[in-house]
């Protein structure tokens, strides 16, 4: 009995991962707020029935792609900004590199957030904003560890930990936008780290007089 509860549970993570997949698929040439459920459940073969087996709807199934996306993102950002302190050309580059190194595998994943952070549906403009403001809490939190900023109020490190955050953001749509080894990647790459150069030399110098 086991063995087939394990069989028919590999098969439903299958098939709801193949929801997913062709979802995101089809969001390369349109919005979530237009996509209808029988689309994504034809490109997978199965019956529409079968998509509420997996999700509420198609919010429901864009919320899972957001949690999805920036997981896994969140995970390798968080352990690269603990590594380095400070605004080393290490951290910078290391940064700027991960950003470029994540569109280059995950460019449809990356669309679809850069699409939908402004997009039509709510739930998922919230799940992006959520996901992001958590990117910035633990931004700030490595922050209020390092010298510069270690004496800073918890909002002064929250607003400069959403800069770099809107920024790794920003970063990947132009990635994106440029196209992998392309001469306006290379550019995109060197104004980033520019960038945060000069992010760095206010975090060095700000003083907060309220």
């Amino acid at each position: 009995m086991s063995h087939t509860l394990g069989i028919r549970q590999a098969q439903k993570q299958k098939t709801r991962q193949a929801l997913l997949d062709a979802a995101l698929q089809l969001l390369e040439e349109q919005s979530l707020s237009s996509l209808g459920l029988r689309e994504v459940t034809r490109a997978v073969g199965v019956a529409p029935t079968a998509f509420y087996r997996h999700f509420r709807d198609t919010a429901d199934l864009g919320v899972t792609l957001v949690e999805e996306t920036l997981g896994s993102l969140h995970t390798t950002l968080t352990a690269m900004l603990a590594s380095e302190t400070g605004d080393s050309e290490q951290r910078i580059a290391g940064t700027v590199e991960l950003i470029a190194g994540y569109v280059h595998a995950h460019p449809a994943h990356v669309r679809f957030i850069a699409r939908e952070r402004h997009g039509g549906v709510r739930a998922v403009r919230d799940a992006i904003g959520a996901q992001l403001d958590l990117f910035a809490q633990e931004v700030a939190e490595q922050f209020a560890q390092e010298a510069p900023t270690s004496r800073w109020t918890e909002d002064d490190l929250l607003m400069l930990a959403g800069m770099y955050v809107d920024h790794m953001v920003m970063t990947a749509s132009s990635f994106l936008d440029a196209g992998p080894g392309t001469a306006e990647e290379a550019r995109v790459a060197d104004v980033a780290r520019r960038q945060l150069r000069l992010v760095g030399l206010g975090r060095m110098h700000w003083q907060d007089d309220h």
